[in-house]
């Protein structure tokens, strides 16, 4: 009848309550980042203008990321969905104590690496974009930890890769164009079948948000069936080619070491944990029986890897090959958590011990690239055969690289030490003693791979050949450039951080357990995504 409306109820399929001003923190990560790169992308000629603009933008995700998380720990799981439209209609980003830590101790590790590029990025990586390609890459890895949707995930994978292709090639050198291509086609491979398993999903569901898929899978009769299986091997192949585990891996020791060092000092510290991250929220919450009947799969994959991290650290000589293996390795503690998580009785220690790892590999693997560059600096070289008498350089840098060395080897009483407990307690409380064994044997191997960095790089007197007790002196930068505050402010922040975390562990493994705890059981997470009514 014209002239006659209709009233429509929406309260079903909207959230029609208004939005706390608190919850619009969860899109100020992305905000911040997105504007911000593409502030410094139009003013990317003012290389003087570039540090500070990018660090100060860098500073602002800190303090949002940590606003965020305070947010969350305050008033639980919080949750904004596109134009207020529930589930299935409306893309949801969600933060809970997961997604929000990982942000944070992201937040952190870009803002050291922008005062870290200061002064190890020339005007010309200024020039063409550093600084952008920095913020936008962290568009992708906040965007990553805190959407709520598969689709999502995927667009946000796409944002940091096509932002850490920029980095990879900065300086154009060949080296890098060839590391670059290595790295692109794995990625491209690993895409391909991200997007291939998230379209049969769809079919399989009719919806890509995470917690709806979640209260359909625990719906079926069967949810171990032949084409859900199919659809968790095709993830499981995607993100452990991301994350850097066997037999995917060969990208990462070919590429790592290519780029600026603290362009690898990112890539080390978050690329590889946000397939980690990928998996935890694909087969701990939303595919559980798939993970059940694939836990020896994870397991026997975390221990290959382990040991080829280990193992081909041990085999180097180049530091930043080295150091590109011991992600690896991390990688394989983090595999083995998402293992021994499908024993429902172990679950939360298992998942809380490889997010307390994710957070220890993001600060300390970003610390030692940083520590390489620095000894590059020192003694002009990324070869320990040429490499020698840095302790006589600076002391309190070799302190440092130990109490790094020893972070990573997982010794006490530093940030490494805590996580390897939780993990091999719960592999040993599920019976999975081989699991167990395998992080052991791995922190011993690369307990011995930092070892023949100081005793080769610092201890020793000079480059190989060198007569003991006789020192020779190396060549490197200036101490002009070695005095400057951007190398040793993030490079202390970080090891402060490492060191915190060991003397002072119950914050962190607060955080880490209740992060578990949101995928173990994620009534409250599906509860917020659907606006208390899941």
């Amino acid at each position: 009848m014209a002239g006659s409306s209709v009233s429509v109820d929406y309260a079903d399929a909207m959230i029609t309550t208004p939005i706390a001003a608190g919850d619009w923190l969860i899109v100020a990560p992305s905000l911040i980042t997105m504007l911000g790169g593409a502030l410094c992308l139009m003013l990317r000629k003012h290389t003087d203008l570039q540090p500070k603009l990018g660090i100060t933008l860098l500073g602002a995700l800190v303090l949002a990321s940590f606003a965020l998380l305070v947010r969350v720990l305050d008033h639980g799981v919080i949750t904004m969905v596109m134009g207020n439209w529930l589930p299935p209609f409306g893309i949801a980003v969600t933060a809970d104590t997961l997604g929000a830590t990982l942000t944070f101790i992201g937040s952190v590790v870009a803002f050291c690496a922008g005062v870290f590029g200061m002064k190890t990025v020339s005007n010309s990586g200024r020039r063409y974009g550093f600084y952008p390609f920095l913020l936008l890459l962290m568009t992708g890895v906040c965007g990553s930890f805190l959407t709520a949707d598969i689709f999502n995930l995927y667009v946000w994978f796409e944002v940091l890769l096509i932002s850490s292709y920029g980095l990879l090639i900065l300086g154009n050198d060949r080296i890098q164009l060839d590391g670059a291509v290595k790295y692109g086609v794995l990625n491209l491979v690993g895409t391909n079948l991200f997007l291939i398993a998230t379209g049969l999903l769809y079919g399989i569901f009719g919806t890509l948000n995470m917690a709806d898929i979640a209260i359909k899978v625990a719906e079926l009769e069967n949810p171990a069936s032949g084409t859900l299986a199919t659809v968790a091997a095709l993830y499981f192949l995607a993100f452990a080619m991301k994350a850097a585990a066997f037999p995917v891996n060969f990208w990462l020791p070919a590429s790592y070491h290519t780029p600026n060092i603290v362009v690898s000092a990112v890539f080390a510290g978050l690329l590889t944990k946000v397939g980690v991250y990928a998996l935890i929220r694909i087969f701990v919450l939303i595919l559980p029986a798939s993970l059940s009947y694939m836990a020896d799969i994870f397991g026997l994959v975390a221990i290959v890897t382990l040991m080829t991290g280990a193992l081909g650290a041990l085999a180097q000589t180049e530091i930043r090959r080295l150091l590109g293996y011991l992600v690896i390795a991390g990688i394989g503690s983090m595999l083995a958590g998402v293992a021994v998580a499908s024993n429902s009785e172990v679950a939360t220690l298992a998942i809380s011990g490889a997010i307390f790892y994710a957070v220890h590999s993001i600060i300390v693997m970003t610390a030692l690239y940083m520590s390489a560059g620095i000894m590059n600096m020192m003694g002009g070289s990324y070869n320990l055969r040429k490499l020698g008498g840095l302790y006589q350089k600076s002391i309190a840098f070799a302190g440092v690289f130990l109490i790094l060395a020893f972070a990573v080897s997982g010794l006490p009483p530093f940030s490494g030490f805590w996580p390897k407990i939780m993990l091999v307690d719960a592999a040993f409380k599920d019976d999975r003693f081989w699991l167990g064994a395998a992080i052991l044997v791995s922190g011993f191997l690369t307990t011995l791979a930092m070892g023949r960095i100081w005793i080769f790089a610092f201890w020793r007197g000079g480059p190989e050949g060198t007569p003991d007790g006789q020192s020779v002196e190396v060549s490197g930068s200036s101490q002009s450039d070695l005095a400057s505050g951007a190398i040793w402010l993030p490079l202390g922040i970080l090891t402060a951080l490492v060191v915190y975390f060991g003397i002072q562990p119950e914050w962190m493994i607060e955080l880490s357990t209740q992060g578990a705890s949101s995928v173990v059981d994620p009534l409250g997470y599906i509860r917020s995504v659907f606006g208390e009514q899941g």
